[in-house]
């Protein structure tokens, strides 16, 4: 029989080969269930993970969705360091969208290019607003950060349907619930001629850069993680867990409201009602697949920027429903919640136990 036994230590190997044990289940799954739709299985898995990456133009597209899962995850990844759980990244996209949508909104043909970065300053601070709520209300009143974080994903959609549905609404939209498209001088400038890709990319990536700075080689860095690690240890350190609180939260909210404005200035340009895409939710799959550190949080957010194109890919040439897409999500952080039991805890195999004769 199998039984469960533990290790000594945490294992090195399966610290990092948990997340890829995870994926091939979450393939070997998709495969039955492909199955069990009645489509080939084979076509399918290319239709997920071959064709996005095909062409050229097809990385591009990863490059588009992977950038706000990376910049979410990224500050997400600060507040688990810390244990801090933030589980409202989503709603700090919105009003950073929000935030960003109006600055843009004051721009006409004769602003300068000094928009862009006002932009992009004013998604910033919209996140950070948002998630300061949640740092007060845990810092004053010992509100607990995931209910309270939640609960404003939903109010900041509320506020986005108010804007949209009231005095931001398009007067020659067709009663449509949007606002009027953004001038051209907001827009994110792109990094290539005909691809959808702009400045976010490599603005995700120098975040990953400074986030691995942050993280190992400073000392603020240091004492995050050991308030996550070890609260006591922290207290009697001399490092403030109020510190870290604040801290680790106006980051990730600083940077889910980037990726709003990211997003409404840059491949939307303006701002709807779907604004909402659900990053904020998917970004948490992204850091821990990604195992909180900034170079598997790369990888892992052009994984799930791959499930997003794939589903939509397979909804368009399959006839498979969009929700697939939330399916292969859920598959990957079940699995992988499964496969981390392998880094404390070894599969022994062992025979029963012979029965007493009589």
């Amino acid at each position: 029989m199998l039984r469960l036994e533990a290790r000594p230590q945490a294992s090195r190997l399966w610290t990092w080969g948990s997340p890829v044990l995870a994926l091939a289940i979450t393939v070997l799954i998709g495969v039955m269930l492909f199955a069990l739709l009645g489509k080939d299985p084979v076509k399918a898995l290319q239709v997920f993970f071959w064709e996005p990456i095909r062409t050229g133009y097809g990385l591009g597209e990863l490059a588009v969705k992977a950038t706000p899962l990376l910049l979410v995850a990224l500050g997400l990844a600060v507040c688990f360091r810390s244990n801090v759980w933030n589980i409202g990244a989503e709603g700090q996209f919105v009003i950073g969208a929000v935030a960003a949508g109006g600055m843009a909104l004051l721009a006409d043909k004769n602003s300068g290019p000094w928009i862009v970065p006002a932009i992009l300053g004013a998604g910033v601070l919209g996140g950070m607003f948002w998630a300061a709520i949640v740092a007060f209300l845990r810092d004053r009143f010992n509100a607990n950060e995931i209910l309270v974080s939640l609960m404003l994903v939903y109010v900041a959609i509320l506020v986005l349907g108010y804007l949209v549905y009231g005095p931001w609404k398009d007067p020659m939209g067709y009663n449509f619930p949007q606002t009027r498209m953004f001038e051209r001088v907001t827009q994110i400038p792109k990094l290539f001629a005909g691809s959808r890709v702009t400045i976010g990319l490599p603005l995700a990536l120098l975040g990953a850069a400074l986030l691995w700075v942050f993280l190992f080689r400073t000392r603020a860095g240091f004492a995050l993680q050991v308030g996550g690690l070890a609260p006591a240890a922290a207290r009697y350190a001399g490092f403030s867990s109020r510190r870290a609180l604040w801290t680790a939260l106006l980051i990730s909210g600083g940077t889910a409201g980037l990726a709003g404005a990211l997003e409404v200035a840059g491949p939307v340009g303006q701002l709807t009602p779907y604004v909402p895409a659900g990053y904020g939710f998917a970004a948490i799959i992204v850091a821990f697949v990604g195992r909180l550190h900034p170079v598997g949080m790369i990888l892992s957010a052009l994984l799930m920027s791959m499930f997003y194109i794939g589903g939509e890919l397979a909804q368009s040439r399959l006839g498979l429903p969009k929700s697939l897409t939330g399916v292969f999500q859920g598959l990957l952080l079940f699995t992988l919640l499964a496969c981390d039991t392998l880094i404390a805890y070894r599969v022994r195999w062992t025979r029963p136990l012979a029965r007493a004769t009589q």
